[in-house]
């Protein structure tokens, strides 16, 4: 069963590559392959004599499903928001504030990377990549162009996160086992800064020429900067009410949302809030269930176990450095997951490489990340083939940020 399983999962991870060849859109075969895979899993534990065995699988799937539909919720909230902001043209509007009426292509790609850099480090990875790429998506660039910054974007929002609590789950649970302190994790941010800003130095190679800013006209009324409001209070909502009261990021996503509604409701009742819902793309929805189902069956046959193999043929300081690379294919929690439960001894130094490399590495690969997933379904042309192409400057990239991270460590406790 398990090599079954196995087998399962690694054809729909392969249907997501092969997408342009297989003409079948990733949200549809990644939602059939990951789901068969959880129908084969209960058949194959299914024992009559053992009722017990019957209601722990249920249990285990449940758990999952808890899980996906935690994050579910969380994108569809955001979705919605986003959806509304760009429709009005707030999205416009903010980039006419932010940039120059005139900028250099190599200029915006910096830019584009600070900015996703220092908002993910604000808002969570999935709210910033959506706002980011909602960004890129109102100027006027080429397809080929949108890529390289679309890339720039996933990236930089993945090492936003890592120096912050709040930035990253991995982080979260790295810091909540004793492993680190905040201290040690703001050591972070600069190597994390630098790794973005290679990136982009490398990604500036051939960009010439300038990309002229529209100033928005947009006339904004009083819902539409309500609710933008509205918005940005909701995020900094779920930092504080996560830290100090322990809410569930979705809950107060999903309460500002209702939130939208009730307020636009008493400001102006012909505003059709509820049509907005209906802009959201749901084959990104979709796409996130079946990769999400996939990687948790790929957790409950402990096919994530054998990785942390590595570890005792490696030094902690290589061995965590591939680990990074590996959650590029594989999710980033449940391999820590299975990390933390193992006993394995590191020291600060190590446990802050390892936070670093599971928080950026899975930006190698469009599928290694949310961030990624996300921009997939986002930008026209993105698949996981062309994300692919910059996938030896990522490496790069990441490389750089992982030594100075060892680096600066080594540094500071010598």
């Amino acid at each position: 069963m398990t090599i079954a399983i196995i087998i399962i999962a690694a054809i729909g991870f392969l249907s997501i590559i092969l997408e342009e060849v297989i003409k079948i859109d990733k949200a549809k075969s990644t939602l059939f392959w990951g789901t068969l895979a959880w129908f084969v899993y209960f058949i194959g534990t299914h024992d009559a004599s053992n009722p017990g065995l019957a209601t722990g699988v249920h249990h285990t799937f449940n758990e999952n499903l808890l899980d996906i539909a935690s994050l579910w919720l969380f994108l569809f909230a955001a979705m919605t928001f986003v959806a509304y902001l760009s429709e009005k043209g707030v999205i416009q509007t903010m980039a006419s504030a932010l940039l120059p009426r005139q900028i250099g292509l190599k200029s915006l790609l910096f830019f584009i990377g600070g900015f996703a850099f220092l908002f993910s480090s604000l808002a969570d990875n999935i709210t910033a990549t959506l706002v980011c790429l909602a960004l890129i998506n109102s100027l006027h660039l080429d397809n080929r162009m949108k890529l390289r910054y679309a890339v720039v974007v996933v990236y930089g929002v993945n090492a936003g996160g890592v120096s912050l609590i709040t930035g990253d789950v991995t982080t979260l649970m790295i810091f909540l086992a004793g492993k680190v302190a905040i201290a040690d994790l703001l050591g972070l941010i600069i190597p994390a800064f630098i790794s973005v800003m290679a990136l982009c130095v490398l990604l500036s190679f051939g960009l010439k020429g300038q990309l002229a800013i529209e100033k928005s006209k947009t006339e904004l009324d009083v819902v539409d900067w309500t609710i933008t409001g509205l918005f940005f209070l909701t995020i900094l909502t779920v930092i504080f009410a996560n830290v100090f009261y322990g809410v569930p990021p979705v809950l107060t996503f999903l309460f500002g949302l209702g939130l939208m509604f009730m307020v636009a409701q008493f400001i102006d009742k012909q505003e059709p809030l509820l049509d907005y819902i209906r802009k959201i793309e749901f084959d990104t929805l979709l796409f996130f269930l079946g990769v999400l189902l996939l990687v948790g069956i790929l957790k409950e046959v402990k096919a994530l176990d054998s990785i942390l193999l590595i570890y005792q043929h490696l030094a902690p300081s290589l061995a965590n450095y591939l680990l990074g690379i590996i959650s590029a294919i594989f999710d980033n929690v449940p391999l820590t997951s299975a990390l933390l439960k193992s006993g394995i001894d590191m020291s600060v130094n190590d446990w802050l490489g390892l936070t670093f490399s599971v928080g950026v590495g899975g930006a190698m690969l469009s599928i290694g990340s949310a961030a990624g997933v996300v921009a997939m379904n986002k930008v026209k042309g993105l698949t996981f083939i062309n994300y692919l192409k910059y996938t030896p400057v990522l490496l790069i990239a990441y490389s750089v940020g992982y030594l100075l991270v060892i680096w600066s460590r080594q540094l500071l406790t010598a």
